[in-house]
């Protein structure tokens, strides 16, 4: 099984996010599931969702403690909440910044993972080029999808392509694919 955990803020579609990749897994005839945890239901307020992919049904319905992936979709969270929390030793790390990591302080964590593993890239700058608002979700999963090779690209451009109308989708496919390529070019 392999268990994503997305960090960010209330209105930058972590709980879409996380729909989008369980609906990119059944699209690879996988089994998934996507749930969302709120603390205070508002606009900027953290928020985390969860993702779970495995080739077996999944029975487990708890959050997820000890996760295979993580993205950050809000850098500020590092300075607030605990986000690398119980992430495994060879996890991966998707974090929506153009900073470098030594900017962002975490440059000796970061250190521990292989290089492949870890990506950072300016998500929200992608989805203010494309879509035109500030919703880095969908670039961030380019940039899973490119990394951790769960996940092809193509299945989530269909997945995208089912939850959005098609100019939306269009916007999101364009910064997830720009997302894709930055992440393969790291």
């Amino acid at each position: 099984m392999f268990e994503i955990r997305i960090h960010g803020r209330g209105g930058q579609g972590v709980v879409t996010g996380a729909e989008l990749l369980s609906v990119a897994a059944f699209d690879e005839g996988k089994h998934a599931q996507a749930f969302p945890s709120f603390g205070s239901e508002r606009m900027g307020a953290p928020v985390v969702s969860f993702c779970r992919i495995d080739d077996e049904e999944i029975r487990l319905r708890e959050p997820i403690l000890e996760p295979d992936a993580l993205i950050i979709q809000d850098p500020t969270l590092l300075n607030s909440v605990d986000v690398f929390s119980g992430l495994k030793p060879d996890g991966y790390i998707v974090i929506n910044s153009h900073r470098s990591f030594e900017e962002l302080g975490i440059a000796d964590y970061v250190a521990k993972f292989p290089p492949h593993h870890v990506g950072a890239f300016g998500a929200t700058e992608l989805a203010m080029r494309h879509v035109g608002r500030p919703v880095p979700n969908a670039a961030l999963l380019g940039g899973l999808a490119a990394i951790t090779g769960v996940l092809s690209f193509e299945s989530v451009e269909l997945a995208i392509n089912h939850k959005f109308p098609p100019k939306i989708a269009k916007a999101n496919i364009a910064a997830a694919a720009d997302a894709y390529e930055l992440a393969k070019a790291a």
